[in-house]
């Protein structure tokens, strides 16, 4: 073979490798020069009690240590509707049988709305949880209607008795007495409004500063009557300062209505003390005629409205609003 096409031949091998160790080292430097990617964030861990479904509320003890708060136990509560309604309801009950459960408006929203309208303890429960929040019967009555759950007020059961009869009401009311009529015990109810007085309460520390200043001279001198002399004397002067922060509270105070009603138990019940504030969930029966007042029309004569009691409260010492 000549010698010149020979170097031609490795001439261009060469140049062929050459190019394609080029094109490859371009490819290389394009993948390595690309930012390397990005790891995912990890998934926000989820709390247990929200991952694992809830209790079975016939244990209410694990089912209320469960969840820590009263808003917990309520969401817990409806998110079992989705497998039984009764295991939910009753678990609505643990959770309002609690102290401190005021979710009042989780209860009346509509996720409760069907159970509020056909459950026979629905009443019982709305009572409690009003008892829980303090006791305001006529706010939380509001409140209520605007849900349209049938339970009324005293004032009108006793404005419109026909209309009201059989239906449930609600009074926050002590018991002035208590008495039995056959078997079954009556009680006396004097209803009570609540109302909120304002007051002021001292906070944090108070300073109190006394300033005593004595000041004492003499004057001479000479007049027509007396003569020459002197006079002397001394001035004690005092100031009292006191110094204190002090905010504005409210109290909530029972006060009478002027309603009174007869209570019907079904058995006599010795912690239904007199003198004492109660939330009182009843049906209305009608109006009678004052006992000793009697004529011979027994239309005429004082009225007072009786009522069989479907349960009670203690109404918690501060409202919440």
């Amino acid at each position: 073979m000549p010698r010149l096409p020979l170097l031609t031949l490795l001439g261009a091998l060469a140049t062929g490798c050459g190019a394609s160790h080029s094109h490859v080292a371009l490819e290389d430097r394009a993948l390595t020069d690309a930012p390397p990617p990005r790891t995912p964030p990890p998934a926000p861990r989820r709390s247990v009690a929200a991952e694992e479904p809830p209790l079975s509320p016939h244990d209410a003890r694990a089912f209320l240590a469960r969840y820590s708060t009263p808003a917990a136990c309520e969401t817990a509560a409806r998110r079992l509707q989705a497998t039984s309604r009764d295991d939910a309801w009753l678990a609505l009950k643990v959770c309002a049988e609690a102290p401190g459960f005021t979710q009042l408006g989780a209860v009346l929203g509509s996720a409760w709305a069907e159970d509020l309208r056909v459950r026979p303890d629905a009443a019982n429960l709305i009572a409690r949880v009003v008892a829980q929040r303090g006791g305001s019967v006529d706010g939380e009555l509001r409140l209520l209607h605007a849900r349209k759950v049938p339970i009324f007020s005293l004032a009108s059961a006793v404005a419109q008795p026909d209309t009201y009869r059989g239906r449930y009401v609600l009074l926050r009311a002590q018991v002035a007495d208590q008495r039995s009529e056959g078997e079954r015990p009556t009680l006396w109810l004097v209803e009570q409004g609540l109302q909120s007085v304002a007051s002021r309460r001292e906070v944090g520390v108070a300073y109190h500063s006394d300033t005593v200043t004595e000041a004492s001279g003499d004057l001479g001198g000479r007049t027509a009557l007396t003569g020459e002399g002197r006079v002397g004397g001394s001035i004690f002067t005092r100031e009292s300062n006191t110094q204190s922060a002090s905010e504005r509270t409210y109290d909530n105070l029972s006060e009478e209505t002027g309603r009174e009603a007869l209570g019907r138990l079904a058995a006599p019940d010795p912690f239904l003390e007199t003198r004492r504030d109660y939330v009182i969930l009843a049906r209305f029966d009608g109006l009678r005629v004052t006992s000793g007042m009697t004529t011979d029309d027994e239309d005429e004569g004082p009225k007072i409205p009786v009522l069989t009691i479907v349960s009670y409260h203690l109404p918690q010492s501060l409202a919440v609003y």
